[in-house]
């Protein structure tokens, strides 16, 4: 393999199918995968669950010289095509895969806590009141306890909840940026 010719490349997949992509290509020789995933809990109808999801949902970065495997990992099955612009085929510079390398680790998987802060938009994920939106007050004294605030008959109501019920209001995904002190990319 010729050593000038190895960059990484972004490669677009089909939405909750990069492990897919991810897998097939780790068959072929000389070529190198990174799949950063997040793993966090979501709220379901069934309640509170811990879900993995790409970090960059669609997309996937591969290593290959471009030269000798460019057809065989543009046409892999998962694959849905290499990023590129008109003629123009950016290489993702190795620095930029460490960083990412260096927040989700070796296992490519950060799993984002589950850590809340008095304000918090949460949405109640199990029990009576599941589905129902409120703001996390305070970790309350005792075993896994936490105290929100909902409305309620108009007015705003203290309520103790097991902490595992409640799960971050909006895109779980993105609060891996926030728990690294990290700006989006």
């Amino acid at each position: 393999m010729n050593t000038k010719n190895v960059a990484w490349f972004c490669l677009r997949s089909k939405l909750k199918n990069e492990h897919v992509a991810a897998a097939h290509l780790r068959k072929m020789d000389d070529v190198h995968v990174f799949l950063p995933r997040v793993r966090f809990k979501r709220a379901t109808r069934q309640g509170s669950v811990w879900v993995k999801e790409a970090l960059f949902p669609g997309y996937l970065f591969a290593r290959f010289d471009w030269q000798t495997s460019f057809r065989q990992v543009q046409y892999a099955s998962g694959v849905r095509g290499i990023v590129h612009f008109g003629k123009y085929w950016p290489i993702i510079p190795e620095k930029s895969i460490e960083e990412l390398r260096q927040v989700v680790g070796t296992a490519e998987l950060h799993t984002i806590s589950q850590t809340f802060s008095p304000g918090d938009a949460v949405r109640i994920a199990d029990g009576a009141l599941r589905g129902l939106h409120a703001v996390f007050s305070r970790v309350m004294p005792g075993r896994d306890r936490v105290a929100v605030l909902m409305e309620l008959l108009g007015q705003q109501t203290m309520i103790e909840l097991e902490a595992a019920t409640i799960v971050r209001e909006g895109n779980e995904r993105m609060t891996i940026f926030q728990d690294q002190g990290n700006s989006l990319p």
